[in-house]
């Protein structure tokens, strides 16, 4: 701590100099990470990682195949399985860890982007006077700080807006909040405070204004969900963890104690999921870190265990950026049917989110149009009514499922946890489930330290409180400067670089291809609107991704931003990674089938098909009708009923403008409802009534159309760019 206090004097010192280098924006953003974050004293007696690099997905395997008996193996590679991974090697735990998907592939990448200790549960708990709720926010607040400071990169505090529209709330939710402040302590990130009318506006100036009293604004942390849990696995495997993902449990070792003369789970049998190769992996300690699949697991432990798991199902939508400011996030405490819903700006979009409604255990959760309707409207009751809040500006949505448990070991058996829950079965299988995100650390530092007494492991106590992870050691703000000015990358790019890697951006930035530009010198996009690089396909591989769903999805975060773009990019990834990991053709139509897949149902496309079909209604006014198809007829110069990419292609050489074919087919494609090459009358006025309506918004036809009906005098470029691109 001595040395902390000394950096943090000089920061102090050097403050002028530093902000006029960084400029005043950035270095108020230094100074929260480096001052407002509560210090965790560090693991300085943790050992340096045994691997420079993690090791190969194929060397993690031969480690599993060829160690005779591990002390501690972890089912689950979520951020709580991966939590748990890292705390047992860096006790000197010989660690195993095996996922049936990928890293992060289920709730862990699907929230809503928090590091909160969770002002709802504090408010529950002096409402009704519960210590564990009260002890749950003390501790998620701890380690909100521990996260902030051993991930800068990833993660960064975030005000919050509470808008207040009737006075008697302004007292009764400062208080609250003040409180909130109180119980962080010596952890709390900065002080809340209460805002003006006219000062909110300015902070949040799309608020809706009417009956607007003022506002609170409090700090809670955000971060990068599914990269924050691919660096703890990353992390753990640096440490010596032998750690694979696409490996599947097909059933739990068993052997009979000569002591006792009962059964203990030994370990379990295992498959390769992408070879089809079994094997057994044995271990003192089995951990069952499974998240909304933990019964699955108990039941594969002993067929009549009862249920633990409740799940719930909380769903997202992302919206373009200009929804939100780019700083401050809106919570919305008590919607129509009681929810709280968080409005917050995220990898330069807006995230909206969450439900909360009963489901079924699935591995590919949808999210339902409901659901996507049942945000917009909240989001349309706090916004002003100058901002338009369209159902075709919703770019991606998604599904994730909250393993909400009781425990097994209450009395009330009925009662959910609001905390997590260890459970030690006959057999010795260990569960780890409920909590939350922030608390991953606590929940499996828990987890080891039952496993210990349980199995009489021979290991010290935890060392995972200031433990820097993969890329956060040596970042820094000034970090993507160097990127620019050493390799020539964009300054977008290299500032993602930096915040998705951080110090590994470097490693990154060397893979990048010469763009052939004079600038920038390097780094080739995926895809033109967002500062996704190539070189990140190559880069993920390395982090152990399989799949063009781990790349588009939890590597990069295309697939959370922007469905269409992630479509887009598609090809090229799975073009990349072919080349890298030797696929065939067979396989490369394959991965790009199954991709295209999960973006229909688990990322929201399937919701943007349904908002335009052939069995669309055209409800549009006689003179809408007829200004729409006097446009359509400038392009239907022979009165065919329908337009092919000839037909714009014609219009656009009349006009002096080059689009390419590939482009326009794509454009096309997006309008052609039955999938017959080419757009028919119908079919536009259709487009025409869902982007009315707001259910489509961003048809690049659409745009292009209207833009060319414009300027066939003036000879002016038309823009094909994708505009917000919304489902």
């Amino acid at each position: 701590m001595a040395f902390k206090k000394a950096v943090k004097g000089t920061i102090l010192a050097g403050g002028g100099a530093l902000a006029t280098v960084l400029g005043l924006s950035q270095f108020a953003h230094y100074r929260r990470k480096q001052m407002s974050l509560a210090y965790v004293e560090a693991a300085d007696f943790v050992s340096e990682p045994v691997n420079r690099e993690p090791p190969s997905r194929e060397a993690q395997i031969l480690t599993l195949q060829n160690t005779s008996e591990f002390d501690v193996l972890i089912i689950g590679g979520g951020a709580t399985g991966c939590g748990c991974a890292l705390d047992a090697v860096t006790r000197g735990l010989k660690t195993a860890l095996v996922e049936r998907d990928d890293f992060s592939s289920g709730t862990s990448s699907r929230s809503t982007k928090l590091i909160h200790g969770g002002v709802r549960y504090l408010q529950k708990a002096i409402m009704k006077l519960d210590i564990e709720q009260y002890r749950m926010v003390k501790e998620a607040l701890h380690e909100r700080a521990n996260l902030l400071e051993i991930a800068p990169h990833l993660s960064a505090p975030l005000p919050i807006m509470l808008p207040i529209y009737k006075w008697w709330q302004l007292p009764y939710y400062w208080v609250g909040i003040k409180l909130y402040d109180l119980v962080a302590g010596s952890n709390c990130l900065k002080s809340s405070y209460v805002l003006s009318k006219s000062r909110a506006l300015e902070h949040f100036p799309m608020l809706q204004k009417d009956k607007l009293v003022g506002a609170i604004v409090y700090y809670d942390g955000q971060h990068n969900d599914a990269r924050m849990n691919v660096a703890i696995a990353l992390t753990a495997a640096r440490y010596g963890a032998a750690t694979a993902n696409y490996m599947e449990v097909v059933s739990l070792l068993k052997k009979t104690d000569p002591q006792t003369g009962k059964e203990r789970v030994s370990g379990a049998r295992c498959k390769d999921a992408l070879t089809g190769q079994e094997f057994d992996v044995r271990a003192k300690c089995v951990i069952n870190a499974t998240g909304p699949f933990t019964d699955t697991l108990r039941k594969m432990d002993d067929k009549n265990a009862t249920a633990i798991c409740q799940p719930s199902a909380g769903v997202h939508i992302v919206m373009p950026g200009y929804y939100s400011p780019e700083s401050m996030g809106l919570l919305d405490p008590a919607t129509s049917d009681g929810r709280v819903i968080f409005f917050l700006p995220w990898q330069k979009m807006t995230i909206a989110g969450t439900t909360d409604t009963p489901t079924d255990v699935t591995h590919h959760p949808v999210p339902s149009e409901e659901d996507i309707n049942f945000i917009l409207n909240e989001v349309r009751n706090y916004l002003s009514c100058d901002v338009e809040v369209r159902r075709g500006d919703v770019l991606a949505a998604w599904s994730g499922i909250r393993p909400l448990v009781t425990d097994p070991k209450s009395a009330d058996t009925q009662s959910i946890s609001r905390n997590h829950v260890v459970d030690i079965s006959e057999s010795g299988l260990i569960t780890i489930a409920g909590g939350k995100w922030t608390t991953y650390r606590s929940m499996a530092e828990d987890t080891i330290d039952a496993a210990i007494k349980a199995h009489n492991l021979k290991a010290g106590p935890s060392r995972t409180v200031g433990l820097f992870l993969q890329g956060g050691k040596d970042w820094s703000p000034t970090l993507y400067i160097r990127l620019v000015q050493d390799y020539g990358l964009e300054s977008e790019v290299a500032q993602h670089l930096a915040a998705t890697y951080g110090d590994k951006a470097f490693e990154v930035a060397k893979m990048a291809s010469v763009t052939g530009k004079r600038w920038p010198i390097v780094g080739v996009r995926l895809v033109s609107e967002f500062p996704y690089i190539e070189a990140e396909v190559k880069y993920g591989i390395k982090e152990y991704a399989c799949t063009a769903v781990d790349m588009i999805s939890r590597r990069t975060r295309l697939a959370f931003l922007n469905v269409q773009a992630a479509e887009e990019a598609l090809p090229r990834i799975v073009e990349l990674m072919g080349r890298e990991l030797h696929w065939d053709e067979y396989k490369k139509k394959e991965e790009l089938e199954t991709a295209k897949k999960f973006l229909y149902y688990e990322m929201g496309y399937k919701s943007r098909s349904e908002q335009l079909t052939d069995r669309s209604e055209i409800s549009l006014l006689p003179s809408d009708v007829d200004r729409y198809k006097k446009r359509f007829h400038k392009f239907d110069a022979d009165q065919k009923g329908f337009i092919t990419t000839v037909d714009v292609q014609r219009v656009l050489e009349s006009i002096n403008v080059q689009i390419d074919e590939n482009t326009l087919h794509e454009m096309l494609n997006e309008v052609d409802l039955n999938k017959n090459g080419q757009v028919e009358l119908n079919e536009f006025l259709q487009l025409m009534s869902a982007i009315q309506k707001g259910r489509v918004s961003g048809s690049r036809l659409a745009i292009l159309m209207k833009t060319a009906e414009e300027n066939l005098d003036r000879r002016v470029p038309i823009p094909v760019d994708r505009s917000c691109g919304g489902l």
